[in-house]
């Protein structure tokens, strides 16, 4: 129980004390005149009871206004219209002021007219600098006729019940407005600097739209940091040989013939041949790529050259040993024709032993075919240069020797891997063992 509350087992204070006597349950005045508290149960042992009497009810409120002295009194009043915070009296007793009715005593020690300063307390809620509230307070009843001071025995009793009720309510209802005011108060800061927080997102996000989507604004693609600077880098040379070209099985073009500008040094031992590179006009292929890739095959020492035995160089002007032609497939097969050989039925190449050239069918460097597939389109290239300059060297066709090897260089991989029931691997080299066996 709290320090001011009653119990049924504890001694009685006051006149009815002192007395001795037991005032009855349900009796007592049935009346009460002007000031005096009405008659309020009085603890009991929990049994079911009438009312306290009157004489019952005024010993309770003496008792608890027991804790309520006049120090408290004058120190209530003053600290509800000052609001200040604690101090500590002479006594050492601390001095509080703020919210509600507890410890209000600061203004009793406070020299008079002086106000505190600063942000304080009061009983009707926050009051920033200091300033004076006007709140209510209690009045205190007068001396009695027998002399200065407080009444005395059981009128003072009645008379301090009866003067206190009426500004406690009012302090309580005060303080308790205050705490409500204050909530509200922070309740609607709060709401409010959510609401500007949240609109104040909104605005910004509203004026990056705007700004993304103004003449100015760039796209996304343009901030974006692109590979290299946005440098193109050119395709290697492995890259491009490994590619297919469009190109169609039936295409044609002029029929003419243009030279590949340049030439390149036999980087070998033994016989030098000579050679030149020709494209036809109108053919939609990199002739450049073309003679790079003649050279460099012949001169790889898996080829014609391997041990030094001979090395190829190309040349642009003057009198070559043979001319490797690229062409479309009806100029091939109109050139073919003229050594005897058709090349219509599978749109193949060949070496027109009856004049300079050496026939490459333009369709088969750009697309390749079914026996090697898309993935090895970079070997095949090499094949076919290999194949076609081996007949102009001398050799002739050959057949699978063995199951799972590699197809020797002059079998007509374009057209099969299988000859005499036996299959070999796709190889576009006469000397595989040189470097190691193609993939």
């Amino acid at each position: 129980m709290g320090k001011h509350s009653a119990r049924a087992d504890r001694p009685r204070q006051g006149s009815a004390a002192g007395s001795g006597r037991r005032v009855p349950d349900g009796q007592g005045p049935a009346d009460h005149g002007p000031g005096e508290l009405p008659p309020v149960p009085g603890p009991g042992s929990g049994r079911r009871r009438g009312g306290a009497s009157g004489d019952d009810a005024a010993v309770l409120a003496a008792d608890f206004d027991a804790g309520f002295g006049p120090d408290f009194d004058a120190g209530f009043s003053a600290g509800l219209r000052t609001g200040s915070g604690p101090e500590t009296d002479a006594a050492g007793r601390e001095q509080s002021a703020g919210w509600g009715v507890i410890g209000a005593q600061r203004a009793q020690d406070a020299p008079a007219g002086q106000v505190p300063s600063g942000r304080t307390h009061s009983a009707t809620g926050f009051s920033p600098g200091g300033l004076d509230v006007a709140t209510p307070t209690r009045t205190r009843p007068a001396a009695s006729a027998d002399g200065p001071g407080r009444p005395r025995g059981r009128a003072a009793t009645r008379t301090r019940s009866a003067s206190r009720a009426p500004g406690g309510a009012v302090a309580r209802t005060v303080t308790g407005v205050a705490a409500a005011v204050v909530t509200a108060v922070l309740a609607v800061t709060v709401a409010g600097q959510v609401e500007e927080t949240t609109e104040s997102k909104a605005q910004a996000r509203s004026m990056d739209l705007a700004k993304r989507g103004g003449p100015d604004a760039a796209s996304r693609s343009d901030s974006r940091p692109t590979p290299n600077g946005g440098v193109t880098i050119p395709a290697t040379y492995e890259q491009k040989m490994a590619r297919a070209y469009p190109l169609d099985a039936k295409a044609s073009a002029s029929g003419e013939f243009e030279t590949v500008e340049g030439g390149e040094k036999a980087p070998g031992k033994g016989e030098v041949l000579r050679y030149r590179v020709d494209v036809e006009k109108g053919l939609p292929l990199d002739a450049a790529l073309f003679a790079d890739a003649v050279h460099r095959t012949l001169n790889d020492d898996r080829s014609w050259g391997h041990d030094g035995k001979r090395t190829f160089e190309r040349v642009s002007s003057g009198k070559p040993d043979f001319v490797v032609t690229l062409a479309s497939p009806r100029t091939t097969a109109t050139w073919c024709a003229k050594s005897g050989l058709d090349t219509t039925e599978d749109n193949v190449s060949c070496d027109s032993a009856a004049t300079d050239r050496v026939m490459i069918n333009a369709y088969r460097w750009a697309q390749g075919s079914q026996t090697y597939g898309d993935g090895r389109m970079y070997l095949y290239r090499q094949m076919l240069i290999n194949h076609e300059v081996g007949h102009r060297l001398g050799h002739d066709h050959e057949s699978c020797s063995e199951e799972g090897a590699l197809a020797p260089v002059m079998m007509q991989q374009t057209k099969f891997l299988t000859s005499d029931g036996k299959t070999c691997r796709p190889n576009p080299w006469p000397h595989p063992e040189a470097t190691g066996s193609p993939s």
